[in-house]
């Protein structure tokens, strides 16, 4: 009889899978194992401090990236769109291994839904991928920056820090940005683009109600007042601090109230 793989090691798979296809295949694969019960509420694999990653694109510090403002009009979409399919890759990787690294802490739902966040931030990214190839590009065709991973190595000791800064601040902050960009697109007449980033908006809503609904949980164990705890933990792990405009309504709907984030420095 074969032994039943576990979540833990279903997990270090899609982490340990560079060529983006083959991880979006591999999130989707132990997203669905999950969701139909075939994998073991098991976790016995320690998670990499990297992941692996694809020869290309070639990663840069944020400050040598190129700028996005030159260039052709053309041009200058498919290196917005490029951006923000890195974004979503680098999520894919974000949701397993908070799965991996945290989830022996938690409930099976603290697994369903961070499974359903990395299914979702897998199929974000191949949309995007998609319109990149519709242009003539491709993901892998432009730099990319390398900060995007530095959030996971700065909260890989404590799952509140973890909550806090990737969807509470991270996550959140798509949403305050992200309708804007759609009508960026909308006016240069890119609608294809424009409605995957909308399916994305809404997804995110969801991921940030996740966030927020394990840190308050955390917080209820470790009787924490969750406002003050938050705010401690991101002036400790978030550089730059947390600047307007904030879509208070999708942040509302997503749990993150507008004490959490007013009145932070």
């Amino acid at each position: 009889m074969t032994e039943q793989l576990d979540v833990g090691s279903a997990v270090l798979r899609v982490l340990q899978t560079a060529d983006p296809r083959a991880k979006v295949m591999a999130a989707r694969h132990a997203a669905r194992e999950w969701r139909l019960g075939r994998l073991a509420h098991g976790f016995g694999e320690a998670m990499p401090d990297m992941p692996a990653r694809p020869d290309h694109p070639v990663l840069m510090r944020p400050r040598d990236m190129p700028r996005r403002g030159k260039g052709t009009s053309v041009a200058r979409r498919i290196a917005l769109i490029h951006a923000l399919a890195h974004i979503e890759f680098v999520a894919i990787d974000l949701a397993f291994d908070i799965i991996g690294r945290f989830g022996a802490q938690f409930p099976r739902e603290f697994i369903d839904d961070w499974m359903r966040v990395g299914a979702e931030e897998s199929m974000h990214f191949a949309l995007l991928d998609r319109r990149l190839r519709d242009q003539g590009s491709f993901y892998g065709a432009l730099p990319a920056h390398d900060g995007l991973w530095d959030s996971a190595k700065n909260t890989a000791h404590d799952v509140s820090a973890r909550l806090a800064i990737v969807p509470m601040v991270l996550e959140a902050r798509g949403l305050d940005v992200t309708l804007e960009t759609v009508e960026r697109f909308r006016q240069q007449g890119d609608k294809l683009t424009a409605k995957v980033l909308e399916r994305i908006y809404h997804d995110e809503i969801v991921h940030v109600s996740f966030g927020t609904k394990w840190f308050e949980i955390v917080c209820e164990k470790g009787n924490l007042a969750p406002h003050t705890h938050w705010k401690n933990l991101v002036k400790a792990h978030f550089k730059g601090g947390l600047k307007p405009p904030f879509n208070d309504s999708a942040r509302q709907t997503a749990g993150l109230t507008r004490e959490y984030y007013y009145g932070i420095e």
